[in-house]
């Protein structure tokens, strides 16, 4: 029997991460000031090619707690985030410098490039949403950081893909894409993801003009996605912000490090990154699991260069980049391009 989730309860998804993202704002914790919340957008109309095609749109809102001492006691967490991590014990750090929690809640699009046919096109990639909520621990130790991600969510037409792509096309005045009915069928997901990075600072070039390099390297599991991966950041610019990272597209990238104290009041860089995938399953080109459905065939290895500008403000930060994606699947007409822009806040 295939999953049916009815239309009134398919928003109750979104609750678990809205309940854990509520901090406790009681007078014993003192670092209360100190919770983050990003919101990114990427789109493939971002990227300057006219292309709609792909991962054609993302959305994912971001929460990222301060420096805690335990994710059961902690008062910087509210009482729905201390009871979820109870039963989340094994994805936890042990003892480390700094140590935070992340919660998501995230929405994806894929379709292929020809938005026409209402029947299968056999040599594209198949109508695909995922609507996830993810929970995650990361751990800092100087310029080390370790991350750990449990997704769990689902794919099809419960992820209302369908109907957010074409509100938003009738927003824009664009034409809709007509192949929804041949989405992927619903089925539950998960993933388990695990990341380490290591920034090396080095010495400032002319005046205050700073540069540093992230190395990452990690791995996920699951019928959403498994793979393996590996990669660099490198930033220029000045007042670089004491985190792990500026592009957004990785669970541990964007607004999920612990930060250091003493930032200034405003800063601007630039950054250049790459991640390289050997991919062993994408459900979004893959197909269903257990049912029958459209699919390709995938590219084992997959890599992102990407380029951009972020700027900070006190507790604003805005980020832009721009990726350029390699082809993923055999018969893919262009390399897929898009874009990413996220604005986060510290409370």
């Amino acid at each position: 029997m295939p999953l049916s989730i009815p239309r009134s309860l398919r928003f109750l998804l979104l609750l678990p991460a809205l309940l854990a993202v509520m901090p406790a704002f009681a007078d014993e914790c003192p670092e209360r000031r100190n919770w983050s919340l990003a919101l990114r957008v990427d789109n493939d109309l971002f990227g300057g090619r006219g292309q709609d095609q792909g991962y054609s749109n993302g959305l994912q809102l971001t929460a990222v707690s301060p420096n805690i001492a335990d994710y059961i006691g902690d008062p910087c967490l509210s009482p729905p985030a201390r009871a979820l991590n109870h039963y989340l014990d094994w994805l936890q750090p042990g003892a480390y410098e700094q140590r935070n929690m992340v919660v998501a809640v995230q929405q994806a699009l894929y379709t292929p490039a020809d938005k026409l046919p209402r029947t299968v096109i056999a040599n594209d990639r198949p109508y695909a949403a995922a609507l996830l909520f993810s929970v995650g621990y990361n751990a800092r130790d100087g310029d080390s950081l370790r991350a750990s991600h449990l997704r769990l969510g689902v794919v099809g037409p419960a992820a209302l893909g369908h109907e957010v792509q074409d509100a938003w096309h009738d927003l824009i005045g664009v034409s809709r894409f007509h192949g929804w009915d041949n989405q992927l069928h619903n089925e539950p997901v998960f993933q388990f993801i695990h990341e380490r990075l290591r920034k090396f600072d080095y010495a400032s070039l002319a005046g205050d003009l700073d540069h540093d390099l992230i190395l990452h390297w990690g791995g996920a599991l699951g019928n959403f996605g498994t793979h393996a991966n590996a990669g660099f950041e490198w930033r220029l610019g000045w007042h670089l912000p004491d985190d792990f990272g500026s592009a957004p597209l990785r669970p541990a990238g964007e607004n999920a490090a612990p930060r250091g104290g003493g930032e200034k009041a405003w800063g601007g860089h630039l950054f250049i990154n790459l991640d390289s995938r050997w991919v062993l399953r994408d459900i979004t080109l893959d197909g269903n699991t257990f049912r029958d459905s459209h699919h390709v065939d995938k590219r084992k290895f997959v890599t992102d260069l990407g380029f951009g500008m972020a700027f900070t403000y006190g507790e604003w930060k805005f980020a832009f980049a721009r990726y350029f994606r390699s082809r993923e699947f055999d018969g893919q007409r262009e390399r897929p391009v898009y874009g990413s822009f996220t604005i986060g806040r510290r409370f």
